[in-house]
């Protein structure tokens, strides 16, 4: 353990809670990021904080994990709006052993045809996770770390084998620990000093529908359609990406998806479609979270993912009290980023 500054890269939510977590250790922390906080794939994510299904991944103890911390992180910042829905599923979309309910009718009244039986997650979540990321950087700013958007890393300041800061735009950053949390750019960032991890982006479309509030109640997630409702009456949607490279296209997508809600929920006819936007999900090559420190690059941290909003609290925690210490924490024993060597 050194005492000595730290750099995060990245101020979507998982950048964000690593520094909002360190911070409150007492550690100096600066924040980058080349936009405002949440900007990147963080804006574009459905963020629904979500069970594991899969007991036997490298990830389970820290899936596990990520429910109660967001709980947790929910009483320190009482102004992180967690909607503590619960989830609902059919027709073969979560096809592990779950909870089983014949209530989906009463669950989510306005389903023209609800399901005889469905999976129920009552303790499954969402939140606005640009407002998440927001209010952890500012929970940071207020433990005395500093702030810098605008910012691009251009580069880590690699000497002898180890990481000592980062070049950017506005200048090189010195730094005894540079944490790496900036999704997509992690991978070439670490390219720049020999660190091979292999991250590729992931596209995904997240609709966006104006319907009357009300219509839907959980998170609904069928292989058809998935869906949940802000109170503005905002239905948020995600989609598998097809290929869509210009606005016509994915206004095409925005309003086949218009057309399911619609024919889901009854109520949803005057549904309009309000936007739709690809998001550049940051995928790790065997689909399991990326967290610790590369062999071969003392002084560097990473931590990249899939279901970043639904592992940022606990990923916050754990990697700040790693960072802090020096040592494992066993939650994150099966996300290490040598797994690739």
């Amino acid at each position: 353990m050194t005492g000595g500054g730290i750099v995060v890269v990245g101020a979507g939510i998982v950048g964000a809670s690593v520094a909002y977590h360190l911070a409150g250790r007492g550690r100096p922390v600066t924040v980058i990021d080349a936009g405002l906080p949440g900007s990147g794939a963080t804006a574009a994510s459905f963020a629904w904080i979500g069970h594991t299904s899969d007991r036997d991944a490298p990830s389970a103890a820290l899936r596990l994990r990520a429910l109660d911390e967001y709980r947790r992180l929910e009483s320190e910042l009482p102004g992180l709006a967690i909607r503590w829905s619960g989830s609902l599923s059919w027709d073969g979309y979560d096809e592990a052993a779950g909870p089983r309910t014949r209530s989906a009718g009463t669950l989510e009244p306005h389903l023209r045809h609800p399901p005889a039986v469905a999976v129920h997650h009552p303790e499954d979540a969402a939140l606005d996770p640009v407002a998440g990321a927001e209010l952890l950087v500012a929970g940071a700013r207020e433990r005395g770390a500093r702030v810098r958007t605008g910012t691009v890393a251009t580069a880590l300041d690699h000497r002898a084998g180890t990481v000592r800061g980062v070049h950017t735009t506005a200048g090189t950053l010195p730094a005894d620990t540079v944490v790496l949390a900036a999704g997509t750019g992690t991978t070439a960032l670490c390219a720049g000093i020999g660190v091979a991890l292999p991250v590729a982006p992931s596209p995904a479309v997240l609709v966006r529908l104006r319907a009357a509030p009300g219509l839907v109640r959980t998170i609904v997630a069928t292989p058809a359609l998935e869906a949940r409702q802000l109170d503005d009456g905002t239905v948020l949607a995600p989609v598998a990406y097809r290929g869509e490279t210009d606005r016509a296209a994915l206004l095409d997508t925005a309003h086949r998806v218009r057309r399911r809600f619609a024919a889901a929920f009854a109520g949803a006819d005057g549904t309009r479609v309000g936007s739709a936007e690809i998001g550049w999900r940051p995928m790790p090559g065997d689909g399991e979270p990326v967290v610790g420190r590369p062999a071969g690059a003392r002084g560097l941290y990473v931590a990249v993912m899939h279901s970043a909003v639904t592992l940022a609290a606990a990923v916050g925690r754990f990697a700040a009290a790693e960072i802090d210490t020096g040592s494992a924490v066993p939650e994150l024993a099966g996300c290490r980023p040598d797994r690739f060597r």
